[in-house]
């Protein structure tokens, strides 16, 4: 069976990159003793898929991994024995039982939700409050985004879902799927160009509130948390 944890990501871990994440969680799902399913094949690693990987330095309220499990107690037992096998900075919030067909959760981003602070020393000359509005109303909102392949001129204005400020603090809804995967970075740097200003390095602090999945529903489609897919049920061994 497929199961869906969310966790928090916070403090000194912050700090720490995707793949070392990675690591973490084989390890403390193996001293857990979770019935972890493994891959077939000359080298054996436990399934796992993790939903749009966390940039360094980017604190998180909403990250996500899917694992295989044979068997569980419950989806309760599950949380408390990765908690008690984990470190400071990680701390698991919820286990579900996926249904069958439901895609994994990197293949369902589809969007982000974040709230983007100022350092003290480090908060802009310009008023956010006053320049959001007349940013918002542009019809482009265009960026160079540099790639792989060398850079191109990205609009970031239709992966914009929402975006707001309450006395100098962001809160923002964007695409975060493969084919747009926007980074709030990139939405200030383009708020400041606005008003002439330049965003000062490491100038901001970010947390990721939630992460999305898009669903068609009788009243369209809809994003939905990747944590409301699933139950959490208990399940005998």
């Amino acid at each position: 069976m497929k199961l869906r944890i969310k966790f928090k990501k916070y403090g000194p871990i912050r700090f720490i990159g995707h793949l070392d994440i990675m690591r973490f969680f084989q390890k403390a799902i193996r001293r857990a003793g979770i019935d972890v399913a493994y891959s077939q094949g000359f080298s054996p690693h436990q399934i796992m898929a993790f939903a749009a990987p966390l940039g360094v330095g980017i604190t998180s309220n909403g990250e996500y991994m899917d694992i295989e499990v044979h068997s569980i107690v419950s989806c309760q037992d599950v949380q408390e024995r990765l908690n008690q096998a984990g470190v400071p900075g990680i701390e698991i919030t919820s286990v579900k039982v996926l249904p069958e067909n439901a895609e994994n959760a990197m293949a369902s981003v589809a969007a982000a939700s974040y709230t983007v602070r100022f350092r003290e020393d480090k908060k802009p000359v310009t008023d956010i409050d006053v320049i959001l509005p007349q940013f918002l109303a542009r019809e482009q909102i265009l960026i160079t985004k540099e790639t792989k392949k060398g850079s191109r001129e990205v609009d970031l204005k239709q992966g914009i879902y929402g975006l707001s400020s309450e006395n100098g603090v962001l809160t923002m809804l964007v695409d975060a799927s493969s084919g747009g995967n926007i980074k709030p970075v990139q939405v200030v740097e383009a708020l400041f160009m606005e008003a002439g200003e330049k965003l000062q390095e490491n100038a901001l602090l970010i947390t990721r509130e939630e992460v999305y999945t898009r669903l068609e529903t009788e009243n369209g489609s809809e994003l939905i948390p990747l944590g409301e897919i699933g139950k959490k049920e208990v399940i005998l061994s």
